[in-house]
């Protein structure tokens, strides 16, 4: 696989990023050729890595320095976010993730779901065989179940008119920033680093991914189908309102309603009647706002980390700034 071009401005990175991948790929091992190819596909569809590469840049932070272990943590980190994105195809209907057919699209649901538990599972083997102490897997399962709880609450917002943007920021607090605060924080404490420490660095993670998450949800309001690899606005088809949409039901949800009513049914002219009143309501400068805010969180207190080892600090601060410029 080869890497995605964000990673040439880190190239100390790249060799255990590399090493991540042949880790996950190593870990997939079906007697179903065809479905252990679909998996292998989306591992190598292009995904930044960004979580295991938080993974690897905290775990610079502790005085016990072990390539192997850091390389398996980051692939267990991996795999647990490719499951919960083939969970999300099946739940969402998707037919596209990346540009590529999921493996919901290709085979049926049954399939892509057991395809997902498949990844859980070499997760946590992964995470047994590396986690230092039980009550280090005991906080990475408490974290698991966080992101897990996060896509029931967001399941069970669907088509919700009345849905808060508390509600939201506690849905993707689980559904996504748990996930950048289990990378960060594993990172630390799995390289010997304190407790104390470690947790301020799952702070920061989950800045990181509720800035992360807003800005994904952003994209889907300014960016092509092309740009992003899956359909525009299909979230508030599938009735999940994300932020820009909340601030602009604030606002306008009288003139929203009719066309959000329709749900499943919504018309592309519909789709595209919601899109100008979330511009009019300024719902995307709002988010944008936000997702500013958190990242800056971030920033303040990457800010306060120790300045060794060499450049950690330095990347960790350049790449989470360039969240907010992504594009896709």
């Amino acid at each position: 696989m080869q890497l995605h071009k964000m990673w040439q401005d880190y190239p100390n990175l790249v060799p255990e990023l590399e090493m991540t991948i042949q880790l996950m790929e190593n870990s997939v091992k079906l007697k179903n050729k065809s479905v252990e190819k679909a998996i292998l596909d989306m591992i190598h569809s292009g995904g930044k890595l960004l979580r295991p590469a938080y993974q690897l840049l905290f775990f610079q932070f502790g005085p016990n320095q072990d390539v192997k272990k850091a390389t398996s943590l980051a692939a267990a980190i991996e795999m647990l976010h490719t499951a919960t994105l083939i969970h999300d195809d099946v739940v969402d209907r998707a037919e596209l993730r990346r540009n590529l057919p999921t493996i919901n699209a290709q085979f049926d649901n049954t399939t892509a779901v057991y395809a997902g538990d498949y990844l859980l599972i070499s997760c946590f083997k992964l995470l047994a065989d590396y986690t230092q102490t039980l009550n280090s897997l005991r906080i990475n399962s408490r974290n698991i179940e966080k992101i897990l709880d996060g896509e029931l609450g967001q399941m069970n917002n669907r088509y919700r008119l009345d849905g808060t943007i508390d509600e939201y920021l506690e849905n993707i607090s689980g559904k996504t920033a748990e996930l950048f605060a289990l990378s960060c924080g594993i990172g630390a404490m799995e390289s010997g680093c304190s407790e104390k420490f470690s947790k301020k660095c799952g702070e920061i993670g989950l800045n990181i991914g509720l800035a992360f998450q807003i800005i994904d949800d952003l994209l889907d309001y300014t960016q092509s189908s092309e740009k992003i690899g899956k359909p525009v606005l299909e979230d508030v088809r599938q009735g999940i309102y994300s932020l820009p949409l909340l601030y602009a039901l604030q606002e306008n949800k009288a003139q929203l309603s009719p066309y959000l009513l329709k749900k499943e049914q919504m018309t592309t002219a519909d789709a595209q009647a919601v899109w100008q009143i979330v511009q009019q309501s300024k719902g995307i400068e709002k988010a944008k706002k936000l997702a500013s805010d958190y990242t800056n969180k971030a920033l303040k207190a990457i800010e306060k980390l120790p300045d060794t080892p060499k450049q950690t600090k330095t990347h960790l601060y350049n790449l989470t700034a360039s969240i907010l410029q992504r594009q896709n």
